[in-house]
């Protein structure tokens, strides 16, 4: 008996500490995703024919048709590795929130902010992908038309600053968690990671401006 109740809660541990690495590798190839996607949309500031180009070469090497449904996949199974974590009962968000109240600490409403935005972004990023991937192939003209149509510019001045604000709030919790920076170093990469908030927020905010002018 003694040697069954030991050997658990080590079984648990190890389990534990690889779903935590696999939620941080994770985290980080989706945070290069939403940078690199972000700059190559952006491109349609310069030109829409810039844009048109490197949309046509992804999806010449079907980069577009196979990696957007794997993108999705890691996008759910992120999600998965980090909804352990998340209270999904009524208590468990009481007891969150009465904490964070209580300690006033950043990093703690950070989480929180990471929750909040999770769940919003795990429905409107799936209505993304959909309407991104049926209807192929990407182009400014059809991004601008789609973004000029109904609601969507709405959507899209929602999904995209919640979309900066949870990745850079992720790289920031993986940096300090994973001992990337010292407990001196945290003022300086809030700086950073505020500023690279802001950089990227500011770039879909000027995109969307251009898909809202671009004649479609």
């Amino acid at each position: 008996m003694s040697f069954n109740s030991t050997v658990a809660p080590v079984k648990r541990g190890k389990s534990d500490a690889i779903l935590d690495w696999l939620q941080m590798f994770s985290g980080v190839a989706l945070i290069i995703f939403v940078f690199m996607h972000m700059s190559l949309v952006s491109s349609v500031i310069f030109s829409p024919s810039i844009m048109d180009t490197i949309a046509h070469t992804y999806e010449e090497n079907y980069m577009a048709q196979i990696g957007g449904p794997l993108l999705f996949l890691l996008f759910l199974f992120h999600f998965y590795l980090a909804a352990r974590k998340i209270p999904f009962r009524l208590e468990g968000q009481k007891t969150i929130w009465k904490h964070a109240k209580m300690l006033k600490h950043r990093d703690t409403w950070l989480w929180i902010v990471q929750v909040v935005s999770a769940m919003l972004i795990l429905v409107m990023g799936a209505i993304h992908m959909w309407a991104v991937l049926s209807d192929l192939p990407i182009t400014a003209a059809r991004s601008a038309e789609r973004i000029q149509s109904g609601p969507w510019i709405f959507f899209y001045l929602v999904l995209a600053p919640l979309v900066v604000m949870h990745v850079v709030a992720g790289l920031y919790r993986i940096a300090v968690k994973w001992g990337f920076i010292k407990d001196y170093q945290r003022g300086g990469l809030n700086k950073f990671a505020t500023g690279l908030a802001v950089f990227f927020i500011c770039i879909g905010l000027a995109t969307l401006a251009r898909f809202m002018t671009l004649s479609t």
